[in-house]
């Protein structure tokens, strides 16, 4: 018999050691299966996997139902691969997930974006500490690699967990290659060509090379000379577009629409964007075709047809 409990466990090692999946999508899928394993328990259900049926999966996303859409789709996901999982190992007959319908309508909410204006007025308001702060402190050399961290999210609409994981050796300042890992280890690389942005790299790398040996090769540190974290990367964005007086809230996600966005403004093919972006699919990618409202007028304005005729009364 296999109880629930070894199931999980086994399942993540699957993923850790066989399936060589990130950490951070282990962690998701622990929390998630902890959160089924604690429902089973409290509701007395049969805690040998074998004995787990439609029904209680069933159960169990009705008492999630009020979550939101996207959490619940993905601990459903994350049920199916376990158990998908456990049927390919012959660890139970009967696979419950395999004929559970549901339906969830996710509403489709537009990635916020800055305009060009906002973007340049948070670089300025960065640009702007370094010169306030004493070159021999420490708030300098922060300001420095504050700038380090804008440079490279809007040089290539990186994810956060992308940046803060990268290593030193993952940039080179000659060609501007940049190397990003993103989900399921998938590698791509992004070239950062704006000359003042690789200047600024080359600067920051000079000033924190000490640290980043220390930090054990992370380009990004922190002052303990360990890895820049993501929560730190947000607060730190957000401090810096509270001083450009942004009136949005500004995370580094914003920036990975704000460099979608832009780009397809300036009509690059949206099949380019996807491969910067690192989405598997262009569905994905094809949210931000929904073009600003500024853009729909500028659009409209110089394009449409009848523009070209004067009629009126």
């Amino acid at each position: 018999m296999t109880t629930l409990n070894q199931a999980v466990n086994t399942f993540l090692q699957y993923c850790r050691y066989e399936k060589n999946l990130s950490e951070k999508t282990i962690y998701f899928y622990r929390i998630d299966l902890l959160q089924f394993y604690a429902f089973i328990e409290t509701q007395k259900y049969p805690v040998n996997v074998e004995q787990i049926s439609k029904t209680e999966l069933k159960h169990y996303i009705r008492e999630i139902s009020s979550w939101k859409v996207r959490t619940v789709k993905r601990k459903v996901a994350t049920l199916k691969a376990m158990f998908n999982y456990l049927e390919d190992e012959d660890l139970i007959l009967v696979n419950p997930v395999r004929r559970l319908k549901m339906s969830l309508k996710q509403p489709v909410i537009l990635p916020k974006a800055l305009t060009k204006i906002e973007a340049a007025s948070i670089f300025d308001a960065a640009y702007r500490l370094v010169s306030k702060a004493p070159r021999t402190s420490y708030a300098y050399f922060e300001s420095i690699r504050n700038i380090a961290v804008l440079e490279l999210l809007f040089s290539s609409g990186a994810r956060v967990s992308e940046i803060a994981n990268l290593k030193k050796t993952d940039l080179n300042l000659k060609s501007g290659a940049l190397l990003l890992k993103g989900k399921g280890n998938k590698e791509r690389v992004v070239q950062v060509c704006n000359p003042d942005a690789l200047a600024l790299l080359g600067t920051y790398v000079s000033l924190f090379d000490e640290r980043i040996k220390v930090s054990g090769g992370y380009l990004l540190v922190n002052r303990l000379n360990n890895k820049l974290s993501d929560q730190s990367i947000r607060n730190m964005i957000d401090g810096i577009a509270k001083v450009a007086k942004v009136d949005k809230k500004v995370t580094p996600h914003v920036f990975r629409h704000t460099f979608a966005t832009l780009l397809l403004e300036n009509d690059v093919d949206i099949k380019y964007i996807q491969s910067l972006l690192g989405h598997s699919s262009i569905i994905t990618t094809q949210i931000y075709t929904q073009v600003n409202s500024e853009k729909q007028k500028q659009i409209l304005r110089d394009k449409h047809p009848r523009m070209d005729f004067s009629m009126a009364i």
